[in-house]
């Protein structure tokens, strides 16, 4: 680190790199996809989730690692808005649900918030 205090507080501000999501216990699939959290606060998120519905989220992370971009009627489909660009949506449970950007070129998933359903999508 270095002595320069305005140096430290740059370093402070950065975002933490990306993460592989946690894959659930009663995921046995191989995948196509690679599926990582944007941070690990995300990844973190996403553990909880896994600990309440276990069965739901194993579903979500293998439709994420084979067929992201697959929509599914009121369970899997992309936001509407140009803030949303790309992004998508998965109901992994009536309340609750994990956001999406899926890039083609490179076959990964950024998962960019994964909890309880909030009243506002989130932006990615």
């Amino acid at each position: 680190m270095s002595d320069n205090p305005s140096e430290n507080l740059l370093t402070d501000n950065v975002e933490p790199p990306e993460v592989k999501l946690t894959a659930s216990a009663l995921s046995g699939t191989s995948s196509t996809w690679l599926v990582v959290a944007k941070n690990r606060r995300v990844n973190r998120d996403w553990e909880a989730l896994m600990q309440r519905y276990p069965e739901n989220c194993s579903r979500c992370y293998e439709d994420l690692c084979n067929a992201p971009t697959t929509r599914q009627p009121k369970r899997v489909f992309p936001l509407k808005g140009k803030v949303y660009q790309g992004a998508w949506d998965y109901e992994v449970t009536s309340s609750d649900r994990v956001f999406y950007v899926p890039n083609e070129d490179q076959l990964k998933v950024v998962v960019y918030y994964a909890g309880k359903h909030p009243k506002k999508a989130p932006t990615p």
